[in-house]
């Protein structure tokens, strides 16, 4: 690296932490005002709350960090995208619920949309107007994308979609849904898929949300029936749908963990919290061999995947192509996350008993992550689809 590169990185390195440092003072204002603000008080875990929180946010211009220019983007690099993520993390607010629209739909359609269809869709996630779902998931096909059974049958003007959806993220407060279909069944099983933009309004749609452990409904069931798609909600060319979507999921490749790694750090400090404080006779549970080895375990964890995720986002900064690698950070950051939360129930005792709803604040809330992560070694691919691809990819092992 020349001189001249590597005052240029110290460059955007100072301007990255005076942008951090005017940062933190605006979210911690501007969530702190939020939250007391909010009708009963700050509900995190509220999915008005969190849609109410990411509207302000784009109403303030924090959206479209990385989009050009030219669709209303602010075309940061991911470095300074990075710096958004882990500091509205830290400061505590919420993630929204159009991540998908703002991470992986909008992305997608800037790549491989046509002008009309960048014109008709980024103005609406840019302004948080509407919200995005994505129709991946069947009965059968999960884990297994591939083995998709619904069908979009090719006809005047479009296509006649039927099928059913599954696990669909916020399908029952979407306008909007990706869906991956099979166009052409006589193909091969990764060919003849298409990826449509379906109207959620659209005649035929149904949504039928699904309870949860936590209480929530925030996964659904979607029931398409003889729904009517026009030409031109096609992204992409036809039968090419396989291609759209495995580029679709490499799009949040670098920040995609940021939050999540911010909030483990955050509970990992709640956990030690829990572990010195003492019980009537002035004992604490860091007094147990045991209790130390695993918090000392889940420190490390911490670390390495901080590392992993430095990295991650270093390869996407240079464009190296996803690699492995990412699912080795999912298995990782998922089963420690769950080792994470089996600790503080267990430090919690009898508090944790008493569920989400507990009053006291912090019970609550860390009963209710770990009630939400039994989900996480599931989705967006099982540990064992995740093993696998190390497996054959990393290690050079045959296919089952």
């Amino acid at each position: 690296m020349t001189r001249l590169e590597t005052a240029a990185q110290d460059c955007a390195a100072q301007e990255d932490e005076a942008f951090r440092r005017d940062l933190r003072r605006w979210l911690d204002a501007a969530y702190a005002g939020f939250a007391r603000s909010w009708p009963g008080g700050a509900d995190p875990r509220n999915l008005d709350y969190r849609r109410a929180w990411e509207d302000m946010l784009c109403a303030n211009g924090w959206s479209g960090l990385g989009w050009p220019q030219a669709y209303g983007g602010k075309a940061w690099p991911l470095s300074r995208q990075a710096v958004f993520h882990e500091e509205h993390a830290r400061c505590g607010a919420p993630l929204g619920v159009n991540l998908i629209g703002h991470g992986i739909l909008a992305p997608t359609v800037l790549h491989f949309g046509t002008e009309a269809q960048k014109q008709r869709f980024l103005p609406g996630i840019l302004t948080n107007r509407e919200v995005w779902c994505q129709g991946y998931s069947e009965p059968g096909a999960g884990s297994d994308l591939a083995a998709v059974r619904t069908r979009a049958q090719a006809e005047p003007g479009g296509f006649r979609l039927n099928g059913h959806k599954i696990w669909t993220s916020f399908a029952d407060r979407a306008q909007w849904c990706f869906v991956l279909a099979r166009t052409d069944p006589d193909a091969p099983r990764h060919k003849g898929l298409s990826f449509l933009l379906v109207d959620m309004r659209s005649a035929g749609v149904r949504v039928e949300p699904i309870r949860q452990i936590t209480g929530e409904a925030e996964f659904c069931e979607v029931f398409f029936d003889d729904v009517f798609v026009p030409q031109d909600a096609l992204l992409g060319e036809l039968n090419q749908g396989w291609r759209i979507a495995m580029a679709a999921a490499s799009f949040e490749r670098g920040t995609y963990f940021i939050p999540r790694l911010v909030r483990f750090a955050q509970e990992l400090r709640q956990v030690r919290e829990l572990a010195l404080q003492p019980d009537a006779h002035g004992r604490t549970p860091a007094s147990s061999a045991p209790v130390r080895h695993r918090w000392a375990r889940l420190a490390a964890d911490s670390h390495v995947l901080a590392l992993k995720s430095q990295r991650a986002l270093a390869g996407a900064m240079r464009g190296d192509p996803p690699g492995p690698e990412g699912s080795s950070t999912k298995i990782h950051w998922s089963e420690a996350h769950q080792r994470l939360l089996e600790l503080s129930l267990q430090l919690l005792g009898e508090d944790a008993s008493l569920g989400v709803d507990a009053a006291d604040a912090r019970a609550a809330q860390l009963t209710h992550a770990y009630l939400w992560s039994r989900a996480e070694t599931i989705l967006a691919g099982t540990s064992e689809i995740q093993r696998n691809i190390i497996a054959e990819q990393m290690l050079g092992l045959p296919k089952a």
